[in-house]
């Protein structure tokens, strides 16, 4: 079994892959998880910028660890969505040939939340309304940071649970349900995020600190990537969304369809921002 998952992700690493023999400078492959509000709203930004100065941006959809596995190997050039230190930690130290380039947003965290009208306010309050939550922790993609980390809180604090997993967008549409029925629940969440302007959420204390601190948002490349393309190794490095920034591209990438269309608004919007990035 393990055979054929060890096959199935290099078969999934390859077909990420573009060909490094000849490699045209003027297409940049960058990677991106599906549904990860932030990961997809700064991708969409720096893909419009890009393509102003003449670049073609080819966006790779997949997980984080074949993201990583593939800019290991020189395919993928660039992800701007690696947590640190906890979250993607591990998995950015199994692979030597990436290269950290600066830190897109400092404000983020890791979490379990509930709505505002749960009547806890901290991890250890879990054990004693099991019946309440149904004993469970909805999580999402079971590849995630998050997913483990929320595995170990459930065995650093002795909590009668089980983990939930399926996806981003199914922990929200649960959480949207049980909000609108007023009923108890418990997600696996985090900032920053669409969801905490739409609804009115909190995150659980953490006494044990199963989930870390504050985490910050890292960029990293290929190896190789500042020495072939350092005019765009410049430019990714100085990428920045401070909080109030982020907030604002959240709120419109998810109030419309068109990510695309919303990415080329908000950089219109905010050129000034932009043009200190690309200088």
């Amino acid at each position: 079994m393990r055979k054929i998952k060890s096959m199935v992700l290099c078969l999934m690493v390859l077909l990420l892959a573009s060909c490094n023999t000849g490699r045209n400078k003027n297409i940049i492959h960058i990677g991106m998880v599906d549904g990860w509000a932030e990961g997809v709203a700064m991708t969409e930004v720096a893909k419009v910028i890009m393509e102003e100065k003449g670049y073609h941006v080819v966006i790779q959809r997949a997980t984080p660890d074949m993201i990583l596995a593939s800019m290991n190997n020189g395919d993928t050039d660039v992800y701007l969505d690696v947590w640190l230190p906890l979250t993607h930690g591990s998995k950015v130290a199994k692979f030597p040939n990436l290269q950290e380039l600066g830190t897109s947003y400092s404000h983020a965290r890791n979490g379990l939340v509930v709505p505002d009208y749960v009547s806890i306010d901290n991890i250890e309050e879990l054990k004693t309304h099991r019946e309440e939550f149904n004993g469970q922790i909805i999580g999402i993609e079971k590849g995630a940071g998050i997913t483990r980390a929320v595995d170990q809180v459930i065995v650093d604090y002795g909590l009668d649970y089980r983990q939930i997993n399926s996806s981003t967008v199914a922990m929200i549409t649960e959480l949207q349900n049980a909000i609108r029925a007023k009923r108890w629940i418990v997600v696996a969440g985090w900032q920053p995020h669409w969801m905490f302007a739409k609804m009115k959420l909190k995150f659980l204390e953490d006494p044990k600190k199963t989930l870390g601190d504050a985490e910050q948002i890292k960029i990293f490349t290929r190896k190789a990537f500042k020495i072939e393309q350092p005019e765009l190794a410049k430019f990714f490095s100085k990428i920045y969304f401070d909080e109030t920034a982020m907030a604002n591209l959240l709120s419109e990438m998810e109030a419309s369809k068109n990510k695309e269309a919303v990415a080329k608004q908000w950089v219109e919007q905010h050129r000034d921002l932009v043009e200190g990035w690309i200088r």
